[in-house]
């Protein structure tokens, strides 16, 4: 691996350009050697990456018993209706091979006494299927092994402390990426690396909500430069909400796995109630959506939400290490203290649309990863899937880019030693119009929505698009709110992580995908502002109901 300034590149055929550093982006170009990549990172490398903070693992049919297909049905069935059973039996049955690709890097997957992999059951899983490292720390622990391969592999040169804008567009295929310092503003002059291949690996877009468990860096930038290159978004309106994020006031804020409840810790109110057992039967271990859902109105009524983990005892702090390092770090000590809780955007199933082999609808655009949306996980992703994905996917996408790409066009980046300026370990502060849209998000777009809400979360994104000439990332950050909004004003329903509440219901009409591109999102968001005069009606949700295709 060698790190370089990306304008010693400039003009000169980049082979391929891998945007992001997270499990996906680094997976992908591991599988792409001997083949020359460039991986473009906007934190230092090995930081800003979501999958670093997973807790909870990765799924893989290995145990006796179990099979790809079991794990297959139960990601459909977690999917509320929507999941593409082809994609979904895809991703169960080539995962014990990236699970041994895993292995070879060095991932210490954690086995029992008598050697055996350790897997673990979260929710809506039929199976003990998840493998862990240390517990909690799984995403810490692959990506650590990943960044060790990729300093060992020679044909992958890293670009840090940049961030994507824009793609560069010839003939309509892309032919490049315009990226530019993190942390020189918004009038930072931009660089351009030609590319014969362009793979969006940028991760989720969790940083548009107030209250989130993603990193900074997670502000959805990829789908916006995919959509204004005409890329089909879809799923946009499914944003999965952990439902236990760590209440601390810190942004991020820490997430309590969901294995914790998988151990037997309880969700209880200031009342002390067991507040789960009254609205699911599976109590705690309900669906991530329903659970949530409820995290979110004990909450908001004021009683609060906690997660006891006092039932757990001492073996809390060897089992969960993060977590009891994030509770004693706020002053709470988890085996005698309640932890405050509360939903947190955390995963978005939604993205660019993708096929089997992670193109996008644009030639010469691949994904993979959250940014990327394939059809696993519908409406409502299965618990630990979304790891695998990455890895299934990176390696599909490395496969189809090997065999669709001339090797001619494949030409090493004239090499330099030059560190890329403007490395930090996150990017610069949220601007007033930043929060302004993440506390709107939050409150207009988030675990409980309604027609009211989403018509009045348009016109204040269409106001700080009139705001933000000028600074492209805060662009990117509205087109996709836009998008996730447009596309929850169409779904007139409630299916999975989209939960109207002028719709509580699910509509077996639309238990199909959605699919949006820019145009019409613009055209939803012109008339929802329309419907803020007196007198008018929204249009746009009926004449858009064939978005869901």
């Amino acid at each position: 691996m060698t790190h370089k300034h990306p304008s010693s590149a400039k003009g000169q055929p980049n082979g391929v350009v891998v945007v992001g550093a997270g499990l996906a982006g680094l997976f992908t170009a591991l599988k792409l050697a001997p083949l020359p990549v460039t991986v473009v990172s906007a934190a230092r490398f090995g930081e800003g990456a979501s999958s670093l903070w997973a807790q909870a693992g990765i799924a893989a049919a290995l145990a006796e018993g179990d099979s790809p297909e079991a794990h297959a049905a139960d990601t459909i069935t977690a999917g509320a209706g929507i999941v593409d059973p082809k994609i979904a039996h895809l991703l169960a049955a080539e995962a014990r091979d990236r699970i041994e690709d895993l292995l070879s890097y060095g991932v210490p997957f954690d086995k029992n006494l008598e050697g055996h992999w350790s897997l673990g059951r979260e929710a809506a899983h039929g199976r003990n299927r998840i493998l862990h490292v240390k517990g909690d720390t799984a995403g810490r622990a692959i990506m650590h092994a990943l960044m060790e391969a990729v300093r060992q592999t020679p044909s992958i040169s890293v670009v840090e402390g940049f961030a994507a804008r824009d793609l560069v567009m010839r003939d309509g295929r892309v032919a490049g990426i315009e990226i530019a310092p993190v942390n020189g503003g918004p009038l930072a002059r931009g660089l351009v690396l030609s590319a014969s291949a362009v793979v969006l690996a940028t991760g989720g877009a969790g940083q548009l909500f107030a209250i989130t468990t993603n990193p900074r860096e997670a502000r959805g930038e990829g789908i916006a430069i995919a959509a204004r290159a005409r890329a089909v978004i879809a799923d946009a309106e499914f944003v999965q909400f952990h439902p236990t994020a760590i209440n601390i006031g810190r942004d991020p804020a820490p997430l309590a796995t969901e294995a914790l409840r998988g151990e037997g810790a309880l969700l209880i109110n200031a009342r002390g109630e067991r507040f789960m057992r009254a609205i699911h039967a599976d109590a705690e271990l309900g669906p991530r959506d329903v659970v949530a859902r409820a995290v979110y109105r004990e909450v908001a009524s004021g009683r609060g939400a906690f997660l006891d983990c006092r039932p757990l005892g001492p073996a809390l702090a060897e089992h969960f290490p993060t977590v009891f390092a994030a509770c004693r770090a706020a002053g709470i000590d988890p085996t005698r203290e309640l932890i405050p809780v509360a939903p947190a955007a955390h995963y978005h199933m939604g993205g660019i649309l993708t096929d089997a082999q992670g193109r996008s609808t644009v030639d010469g655009l691949w994904a993979c990863g959250e940014v990327a949306s394939t059809g696993a996980h519908g409406a409502n992703r299965l618990a630990s899937n979304s790891l695998l994905e990455a890895v299934v996917f990176g390696a599909r996408v490395a496969r189809d880019i090997a065999g669709t790409i001339p090797p001619a066009n494949l030409k090493a980046p004239r090499p330099s030693e030059t560190e890329a300026p403007g490395a930090t370990a996150a990017g610069s502060e949220n601007t007033r119009a930043e929060q302004v849209l993440r506390r709107t998000m939050t409150a207009e777009v988030a675990v409980i929505r309604d027609e009211k809400s989403l018509t009045a979360a348009l016109p204040v994104i269409a106001a700080l698009e009139r705001e933000s000439k000028g600074d492209p990332r805060l662009a990117n950050m509205l087109t996709t709110a836009k998008l996730i909004t447009a596309a929850a004003l169409v779904r007139k329903e409630s299916r999975g992580a989209h939960f109207r509440s002028d719709y509580p219901t699910a509509d077996a009409k639309l238990a199909r995908r959605s699919f949006l591109t820019l145009a019409q999102a613009e055209e939803i968001a012109r008339e929802a502002a329309e419907t803020q005069r007196p007198g008018r009606k929204l249009a746009a949700v009926s004449r858009h109901a064939a978005l869901h295709a």
